[in-house]
C-alpha cells in the first residue's frame, strides 16, 4: 500500500473510526486521541495490510486492540478518570447530618492515645504525621534512621491496638 492509497482509504472510513472510538470511550476528546493513534499505528503497519482485504475492518481492529491496551493499563495503574462528585456517594450520605460532636470526640480519644505514648516514641511519630521524612527526624533527634524507623512502627501498632480497644473500627 502506498502513502497516497493509505490516506485515501483513511480518509473514507474516517467516521466510522470516530463513531466506532465515541462508542468504546463515551467520551469525543479522548475517541479523537484514539481514532489518532489507531492512524499513526495503521500508517506505521501499513506495510502488514494484505491488499484484497477490508482497510476498516483492519482499521477497527487496530482501534479496539489500541483501546483495550489503554484500558488494561489504566486499570493496572488504577487510574480514574471520573470527576470528584461521582464519588461524593462513598464520602457521605446525603440524608444524614454530619455530628461534629462525635467527631470532634473522637479526635480527642486519639490525641489522648497519642499522648500516652512514651515521649521517645510520641516525638518521631508527631514528626511523621506532620510530615517529616525518616532522615530528617533522625537528624533532628540526632538517632539512627533505623530507630526512627522502629519507633514510628512501635507507636502507630500501640495506637493501633489502643484505638480497636477503644472501640474504633481496625
Amino acid at each position: 500500500m502506498t502513502q497516497i492509497q493509505f490516506e485515501f482509504y483513511y480518509n473514507e472510513n474516517y467516521r466510522a473510526l470516530m463513531n466506532f472510538a465515541r462508542k468504546l470511550t463515551n467520551d469525543s476528546v479522548n475517541a479523537e486521541d484514539l481514532v489518532q493513534e489507531t492512524a499513526i499505528k495503521a500508517y506505521r503497519g501499513m506495510h502488514t495490510f494484505k491488499v484484497g482485504t477490508s482497510f476498516k475492518s483492519w482499521a477497527f481492529t487496530i482501534l479496539k486492540n489500541t483501546f483495550i491496551t489503554k484500558y488494561n493499563r489504566k486499570k493496572k495503574q488504577g487510574v480514574v478518570n471520573k470527576p470528584i462528585e461521582d464519588f461524593t456517594f462513598a464520602l457521605e450520605n446525603k440524608h444524614s447530618l454530619r455530628n461534629d460532636a462525635l467527631s470532634k470526640l473522637r479526635i480527642k480519644e486519639i490525641k489522648s492515645c497519642i499522648d500516652e505514648l512514651s515521649y521517645k516514641s510520641r516525638l518521631p511519630f508527631l514528626m511523621y504525621v506532620e510530615g517529616y521524612q525518616y532522615n530528617e527526624i533522625a537528624d533532628t533527634l540526632n538517632i539512627p534512621m533505623g530507630t526512627v524507623k522502629s519507633r514510628i512502627n512501635f507507636a502507630r501498632t500501640k495506637l493501633k491496638s489502643q484505638l480497636v480497644n477503644q472501640g474504633f473500627a481496625a
